[in-house]
């Protein structure tokens, strides 16, 4: 072979050896047949940027109209902490405090009392967001809320739509509570990084 040509024919070979490589790892990735590695880009996934929202949640238990109803009752009528009952919400999300601002979405899901010792939720909720290029996308909650603490945080679980992928956490603070009606309004503080 002459000399000239050794360049050449050795560069094929390395460029041969690394593509069957290749194969043989993408073939091994592959061999469960139900998982793959994807590109994140394959699916839409951009740089990662951290938001900040705040909005109102309104719980308005009292009035002919209520957006949270108890679904089951405490275990027992003599617990002062309520423990076991649960609550199902439809809730509005406003940009201000006042119920006639405007609404950006709704808090839907659920929270129980889980604590025997203080006014304790495990919240579950969806927020659901009908405003600006927002419409259809959702951040999910799940967490403890020590009521009465004067700010609870709650970690992001995910999300859909523009959230998809998302996590984060919230700060709840009581805008306003009335013990007589139940009814609350609470600030939330939405720190999510997504995609």
């Amino acid at each position: 072979m002459p000399r000239i040509m050794f360049p050449i024919f050795a560069s094929k070979c390395i460029i041969l050896s690394l593509l069957s490589s290749l194969a043989i790892i993408l073939v091994a990735e592959e061999s469960h047949g139900f998982v793959r590695t994807l590109d994140p880009r394959l699916i839409g996934l951009k740089k990662e940027k951290l938001s900040h929202f705040r909005l109102y949640w309104h719980d308005t238990v009292s009035g002919s109209n209520p957006t949270v109803i108890q679904t089951v009752p405490p275990v027992s009528n003599t617990s002062a902490t309520f423990f076991g009952a649960i609550y199902m919400i439809d809730d509005p999300l406003t940009l201000g405090p006042k119920l006639s601002s405007k609404l950006i979405g709704r808090a839907q899901g659920f929270y129980t009392l889980a604590s025997q010792e203080e006014v304790g939720l495990l919240m579950a909720m969806n927020f659901a967001f009908t405003e600006g290029k927002y419409n259809g996308s959702t951040i999910t909650v799940l967490g403890r809320n020590a009521v009465f603490t004067k700010v609870r945080e709650m970690p992001v679980i995910g999300g859909s739509g523009l959230f998809r992928f998302a996590t984060g956490y919230v700060k709840a603070k009581t805008y306003k509570f009335n013990s007589t009606t139940m009814d609350a309004i609470v600030e939330y503080n939405v720190y999510v990084l997504h995609y």
